[in-house]
């Protein structure tokens, strides 16, 4: 079964079913997936956060930040120098 057109005109789309047709046009931004959180189930919004699928406060659960190593130093005096 040939067409009179050698590409055929696509069939109407939904309105609101651009991103399902592959059509988009430069005005709509990219619409993307919501990604929650693994532990609380929170919605995500940092590119990070995204990345990992945690939130920062359970990201900080799960990775606590290493101890400062400066906290475990202490003064010492010192006499002062001579000639100064």
């Amino acid at each position: 079964m040939e067409s009179a057109e050698p590409f055929p005109e696509p069939l109407p789309q939904p309105a609101g079913n651009a991103e399902a047709a592959g059509t988009t046009t430069s005005d709509d931004p990219p619409v993307r997936r919501p990604v929650r959180c693994r532990l609380c189930g929170r919605p995500l919004i940092g590119a990070g956060s995204r990345r990992k699928a945690l939130g920062p406060s359970c990201d900080a659960k799960l990775h606590p930040a290493p101890p400062d190593i400066r906290t475990r130093r202490h003064e010492v005096d010192q006499d002062p120098l001579p000639g100064i």
